[in-house]
This record gives C-alpha cells, sequence and structure tokens, in this order.
C-alpha cells in the first residue's frame, strides 16, 4: 500500500474528511485530507481549496486547503488494474416510473413550458467488500479522459464518480467551458450519425452557456460541435472559451451556470421546478460540481479552478452503493429509449464494481 493509501486509512480511522481525485488524461493521483471534521461552506468562492456542490442548495460544502494535508502520487498504469467481482442489483427507481415521468415531460414541453428537462433515476447496488483503493484504481484504468474522485466528509457521505463533462477551468482572466449532450453507445456504433433530436439538444446547452456567460466575460469563442468518447458512451461536445470581465466574478458565473442545462434544463427555473416536483428522489450532490477551486493541488498556482459536473456517480452507504443516471428530454424523447439511455450510462459505474 502506498503512502497515499495508508494516509486514507488513518483518515478513515479517525472519521475526518478527504478527497482523492486525478484528472482527465493525467498520471498523478491527488489527496488532499483535512485536519479536522468540520464542515466549511464556501461564503466569496475566492477561498482556495476542493468544492463539493450540490444540486439544490445555497451552501456549497469545500475542503479548504489552509485546514489540509496534501499528497500526490504518481499513477503507473501497470498497478491500476483489478479483477471484476460480481455485484448484484437491489433496487431500482423503475423502468415503468421513469417512463412516466418522461411521457409527463415531453407533454409539457409540448405545452410550451419548457424546452427541455434533464431527468434521471437511482438504483442501488449491493455491495458487500468496498475496498476505495481497488474502485479508484479500476476508474483510473478504465476512464483515462474522465475526471475521477473519491469524496468523503462524515456530513456528506461518501461519494465517488468517473464524470466526463467539464464545468468550467480558470486560468486567470482565461475561461473555458464546454456544452455536452447526446449519447450513443460506443459498442454499438462505427459511422457515428447524430439524430436532430440530439443536435438540438446539445445546441440547446452550448446557447445557455453563451447566454448566462455574456454580461460577465468578453471575448467569447465557440467550436463547431465535434464527437467525443467517454468511457463506453459518445457525446456531442463544443468547446466555449472566453475572458473574465474581473477576477472576482468568478462566484456570479459559477451561480449563473449552475445548474448547467446539461443537468437541469431550459429554461432553468421552470426545468428545475419540474425536476423536484416529480423525479422522486433527492439527487443530493448528483449533477453538482466539484473541483479544485483558485489553486491547483499539483503546483499549487493560484488562480487557477477546475471544475467538473458531477456525473457518473455514485453514493456508499454501508454495503450498497446508490448509483445516480440522467438523460435530457426534448419534444422529440421517446420514453423507452430515453430509459435505455440510462441503462448504458449505468454502466460507468457498474463496471468499477463488478
Amino acid at each position: 500500500m502506498t503512502d497515499l493509501f495508508i494516509k486514507v486509512k488513518t483518515q478513515q480511522g479517525q472519521n475526518l474528511p478527504f478527497v482523492l481525485f486525478c484528472k482527465p488524461d493525467s498520471d498523478k493521483v491527488v489527496g488532499v485530507f483535512q485536519k479536522n471534521d468540520h464542515l466549511y461552506f464556501l461564503e466569496s468562492y475566492e477561498e482556495k481549496g476542493f468544492a463539493f456542490a450540490p444540486f439544490d442548495a445555497e451552501e456549497v460544502p469545500f475542503i479548504p486547503l489552509e485546514y489540509a494535508d496534501v499528497y500526490v502520487e504518481t499513477v503507473r498504469s501497470k498497478n491500476y488494474y483489478f479483477q471484476s467481482k460480481a455485484t448484484t442489483q437491489s433496487g431500482v427507481i423503475g423502468k415503468d416510473f421513469f417512463e412516466e415521468i418522461v411521457v409527463k415531460a415531453v407533454a409539457a414541453i409540448k405545452d410550451k413550458q419548457f424546452l427541455k428537462v434533464v431527468l434521471s433515476r437511482k438504483e442501488e447496488i449491493a455491495l458487500p467488500d468496498f475496498d476505495i483503493q481497488a474502485t479508484l484504481r479500476k476508474m483510473i484504468y478504465q476512464y483515462p479522459g474522465a475526471f475521477k474522485y473519491c469524496f468523503y466528509h462524515p456530513k456528506v457521505g461518501m461519494w465517488l464518480g468517473a464524470t466526463p463533462e467539464q464545468f468550467l477551468k480558470t486560468n486567470g482572466t482565461a475561461l473555458k467551458t464546454v456544452a455536452l449532450a447526446g449519447t450513443q453507445l460506443a459498442a454499438q456504433a462505427t459511422n457515428i450519425i447524430w439524430q436532430d433530436k440530439e443536435k438540438t439538444e446539445q445546441q440547446l446547452v452550448t446557447d445557455f452557456i453563451v447566454n448566462s456567460l455574456e454580461s460577465l466575460v468578453k471575448e467569447v469563442t465557440i467550436s463547431s460541435p465535434y464527437t467525443v468518447k467517454a468511457g463506453d458512451l459518445w457525446h456531442i461536445k463544443s468547446d466555449i472559451l472566453a475572458r473574465l470581465k474581473s477576477k472576482k466574478s468568478l462566484k456570479k458565473i459559477i451561480t449563473a451556470l449552475h445548474p448547467t442545462s446539461a443537468v437541469c434544463g431550459l429554461p432553468k427555473q421552470t426545468a428545475k421546478e419540474f425536476i423536484l416536483e416529480n423525479e422522486g428522489y433527492d439527487r443530493e450532490y448528483y449533477s453538482g460540481f466539484l473541483g479544485e477551486l483558485n489553486i491547483d493541488f499539483v503546483t499549487f498556482r493560484t488562480l487557477q479552478t477546475d471544475l467538473y459536473v458531477n456525473l457518473r456517480c455514485m453514493k456508499v452507504i454501508k454495503s450498497k452503493a446508490q448509483l445516480f443516471i440522467g438523460c435530457g428530454i426534448t419534444k422529440d424523447s421517446n420514453p423507452a429509449d430515453e430509459y435505455i439511455e440510462t441503462v448504458n450510462k449505468s454502466m460507468t459505474m457498474k463496471n468499477i464494481l463488478e
């Protein structure tokens, strides 16, 4: 066991907060270990630390740099593979219920209540022998292009994920974000062809981001949409670059973008109200955002923020894992197809538990 995971064991024994993470295509695993069990919240967004934001709450927890020890370990890929083990499914927000709320959402869209809504569900998987080290290593081995993490706080719980979606990245006044939407299973596709429904969904995400940033940034540039692979799935992606009008505008930008239309819908408020009224469960930290705020934990350069949308994630509770998965609903959505999309997305986490 390496120094990093020895520290994890010590932290767990003392029931203290920590986060382990590995950025896309990085050979570094970072551990940030809080020295007390206090739950800190962001205020000015000028703080330095690791943020872990919920889907629907004004308070954003974070691990402050000033109260943490930081460990960095280099990944050696040959050590990052483990044999699969069987898992069993124990509880699901079911197919019929999910398809019913998709039908309701499509009707609301056709009634012009909103343009798009992102609906989700959760599954419970039996997890008798959860091992943080083995699970994180499997995520790093299987999903090199994702942001992989394990976050624990005694007042929040244990969360893990491998998300393909950047929320935003800043370096001084330079800002980058992405518009990601549409899903196809990689195993079934050799020549990727996107339907109008998927292209429209991705354009709606792009428009939402650009409109949200308009008064807070300048020099906005948008790439043409292109196809990108995340694990076993294909998505449509556009890169959006801009410059901040002020270094102090980060809080306003995050507030304007979160939750993004890729996890909520358009218009944001009416879509969010539909989600809260109809999904039938609490998303908690699924579809929130997480990552480095005003600090790079490897180089310790300040004024660098690197945040991701908390997708393809799960919460570990004793001997089970709760998996969270969702998909974007537009007027052309087919309920059965949308359910299958959530099944495909659930495999990101199931593959590291099997």
